[in-house]
């Protein structure tokens, strides 16, 4: 009886042991979560392994076609998979729009800077060459310029803004969601002074690592740019200064001022005007091939 018993009693622990695994893989087959893929890709600049999470349309698999890819950045404070914890929609976004969003770590407050006073710290040179690289190696990407484009918030919106700059031949788009597109009137803030020196004593090097100190460069890259601001942001002023400068230059971009503050709920709203924008980039693109 006591046999029967716990064989009864096994029986019913596998039972449940494999309901609670289908219904784990119906849940993840219902969410998409087989389309999200969690990374470690490696820096050969920084000698480290960052992780990343790599966003796929539904179709990716049974399609033969390769696709474009959005690097979406995170801002100060964030983590490469910070996007995704307050937006799960970017699974959906990724079918919405084809295309494959890749979030990568950017630190802290790496500020997405190659610093010249911590030789070790290359996060321009990570996001801006050896991610794509890492990502056209091992996932069916269209591998030029007019099929990847770089968007950020925040100390994001800096890195995708001046890492496209920089990085012109890898980037053809890029935008910025409330973005510090001046580092200068923040020197004494957010950690900056750690990555750059003092501004007192290097203000040209502040100046080069700002986007603004960029702009002429963008004359001679042909990047399409998108800025995107609150009008109750604390870094309005700097985006408007910046937008100020791109026209006197003859610099066309779009530039969005809509009411918001630097929060997550201006952030989430913005994101899908930013996936228009880059996915009417990659189709005209698509029209010229």
């Amino acid at each position: 009886m006591n046999m029967f018993k716990t064989n009864r009693n096994r029986t019913r622990k596998h039972l449940l042991l494999f309901i609670i695994l289908f219904l784990s893989f119906w849940t993840n087959e219902i969410f998409g979560q087989k389309f999200v893929d969690t990374l470690t890709i490696p820096s050969q600049s920084m000698k480290q392994e960052f992780k990343a999470l790599v966003f796929l349309p539904e179709n990716y698999y049974t399609s033969k076609k390769a696709f474009p890819v959005l690097y979406l950045l995170h801002g100060y404070t964030g983590y490469y998979n910070n996007w995704y914890k307050r937006e799960p929609k970017l699974i959906d976004y990724a079918t919405q729009y084809q295309m494959i969003i890749v979030t990568p770590e950017g630190t802290y407050d790496s500020w997405y800077l190659d610093s010249p006073i911590h030789k070790k710290l290359k996060f321009e040179t990570y996001i801006g060459k050896e991610v794509p690289n890492w990502i056209d190696l091992h996932y069916k990407t269209i591998n030029d310029k007019q099929h990847r484009a770089i968007c950020g918030l925040s100390m994001g919106g800096h890195g995708a803004m001046t890492i496209a700059a920089d990085y012109s031949n890898t980037f053809g788009a890029a935008s910025s969601i409330s973005g510090v597109l001046d580092l200068r009137p923040f020197a004494d803030k957010y950690r900056l002074m750690d990555k750059l020196g003092r501004f007192c004593e290097y203000p040209s090097r502040w100046y080069q690592a700002s986007f603004v100190g960029k702009i002429d460069k963008i004359q001679k890259n042909g990047l399409t740019l998108m800025i995107d601001c609150g009008l109750d942001d604390p870094f309005y002023e700097v985006n408007e200064l910046v937008h100020q400068k791109l026209i006197k230059n003859g610099l066309e971009h779009d530039y969005v001022i809509r009411p918001g503050k630097h929060n997550w709920k201006y952030w989430k709203n913005a994101l899908p005007y930013h996936l228009l924008f880059f996915k009417k980039y990659f189709d005209r693109h698509k029209l010229i091939k």
